[in-house]
């Protein structure tokens, strides 16, 4: 069965910085292009950034410059490097195909507070 883990998040200050990973298993890893979401309480699943099987990548507006996406398609990874972090960023992580299309995982807090 699919099953997406996401260890990484924790509490950080405003401009600190934070690495989020995605461990995928159950599946063909390397033919999925891959995405973080996040969610806050109350407000709707974001897409944040999404890498695709050759490496192309996408982001939000609200991320571009401050956060790096990539994948190790050796070790059915993807990674979410995030620097400059705001307050605004406190959400709940979650990695999925760039679709949303696999099982959702319990996802990982991140909290950007001083």
């Amino acid at each position: 069965q699919v099953q997406l883990v996401e260890p990484g998040g924790g509490l950080v200050q405003p401009g600190g910085s934070l690495r989020l990973s995605c461990a995928a298993f159950g599946f063909f890893f390397s033919i999925y292009a891959m995405g973080w979401y996040r969610q806050a309480p109350g407000k709707q699943r974001e897409l944040v950034a999404t890498i695709a099987t050759g490496g192309s990548t996408n982001y939000a507006d609200s991320v571009k410059g401050r956060f790096t996406i990539s994948r190790d398609n050796a070790k059915n990874t993807v990674l979410l490097q995030m620097n400059s972090l705001k307050p605004e960023d406190t959400d709940v992580y979650y990695c999925n195909g760039a679709s949303g299309s696999l099982r959702w995982g319990q996802g990982t807090q991140v909290t950007v507070s001083s």
